[in-house]
């Protein structure tokens, strides 16, 4: 499939360093939501997320770092978009606030999975494919609905209500993020009143081709 067919092909081109880290689950589960989104829109991710995490058995901790592996890219997309998307005015006031929202995630995400007795995943290392402010704003749009569907489809794999309220605490900045964007794009805040589902097999069918 060509990147023109893409519903967001600006995705192809973003990079993971995988020398950074093992491939762990939680990279594979990243790549395979950034490709269902790329595929067929970021409405389908939550799907494919749920299909995943049930094949692994995804435990809490395991979940905890999917939405880990998600904050870091939000939170190193907008760290390096103070500087390199040039944002000014209320553009640049919102980067840093959601800058500095993404980096709190990403603390309570790695003491919550440590409280847990778990390991936090490793950082990896991206590249972000965008020139000017249009290509961030375009990008970053991408990115936040793709995070708000994947804790979507995630959070019903949730065992534990502690965990589940706080994701849910997550989803909803998350969620105000993504609407943020959207308006800077002077695009619908709220498009839809409901995702659309896609059948499993469609969405793994598509997403094979494009996991490492």
């Amino acid at each position: 499939m060509s990147n023109e067919q893409l519903a967001h092909p600006e995705l192809a081109a973003v990079q993971i360093d995988e020398d950074s880290a093992d491939l762990s689950r939680s990279d594979v589960l990243l790549k395979g939501a950034l490709a269902v989104g790329a595929i067929y829109g970021t409405a389908m991710v939550g799907p494919y997320v749920r299909r995943a995490l049930a094949a692994s058995g995804g435990s809490d901790v395991d979940i905890l770092n999917f939405a880990l592996t998600l904050e870091y890219l939000e939170a190193k997309f907008y760290a390096e978009a103070k500087m390199r998307a040039k944002p000014s005015g209320e553009l640049k006031a919102l980067v840093d606030l959601i800058a500095s929202d993404e980096q709190q995630h990403v603390e309570a995400l790695a003491a919550t999975i440590k409280k847990l007795g778990g390991k936090p995943v490793m950082e990896p290392k991206f590249d972000f494919p965008y020139n000017d402010t249009a290509g961030f704003l375009k990008l970053a749009q991408t990115f936040e609905d793709t995070g708000v569907s994947a804790y979507n489809g995630a959070g019903p794999m949730i065992k534990s209500k502690e965990v589940l309220a706080a994701a849910g605490g997550i989803v909803q900045v998350e969620a105000r993020h993504a609407a943020a964007i959207r308006l800077q794009n002077k695009d619908e805040p709220a498009p839809v009143a409901f995702d659309p589902p896609l059948d499993e097999k469609q969405v793994l069918k598509a997403v094979e081709p494009f996991l490492a």
